[in-house]
């Protein structure tokens, strides 16, 4: 039933206990109580909403940040991570398999200011040995949540003849 909750709550953190047991036919202390329980144990870390920044007068600039490291002895890319994940650019930090062994995601109010932060902050880790940066154009789908679909807005593609 936990992973069932949870599972909703990752839908729409906004759902009540209430509504979660209206949906799941159980009662609502015990709903309350999976979340309680969850929280305690740090599974729930915590809410967000999902917001389409695009359609706001803000400006930001997200970056995908691959990078490559030397890992620490005794400690391989844990204290690295824990060095980059510090820095409050950072939105998230994974280690990957592949040619790289980090990837970073980040954003920033302008393309400058993303660079600043790889060349000042982030290239100058003694662990970093190479980076490289992929600006995002156009969000689609993320955490299984659609942004916006192809000729919305008067966006639609003319085809070539």
């Amino acid at each position: 039933m936990q992973n069932k909750i949870l599972r909703l709550l990752e839908q729409d953190c906004t759902l009540t206990p209430a509504q979660i047991a209206v949906m799941l036919s159980i009662e609502e202390a015990d709903v309350t109580s999976i979340i309680d329980d969850c929280k305690q144990r740090g599974i729930i870390l915590g809410y967000q909403a999902k917001i389409d920044w695009d359609k706001t007068e803000s400006e930001t600039v997200t970056a995908l940040i691959d990078v490559s490291v030397a890992p620490q002895r005794e400690t391989g890319f844990d204290r690295v991570a824990e060095r980059i994940f510090q820095y409050d650019e950072v939105e998230s930090l994974y280690l990957v398999s592949g040619g790289h062994d980090f990837s970073i995601v980040i954003n920033g109010r302008t393309l400058k200011e993303v660079a600043l932060f790889v060349a000042e902050k982030l290239s100058s880790l003694e662990a970093v040995t190479a980076t490289k940066t992929h600006f995002l154009l156009r969000r689609y789908k993320e955490n299984g949540q659609i942004f916006s679909h192809p000729g919305e807005n008067g966006q639609e593609r003319i085809g070539v003849l």
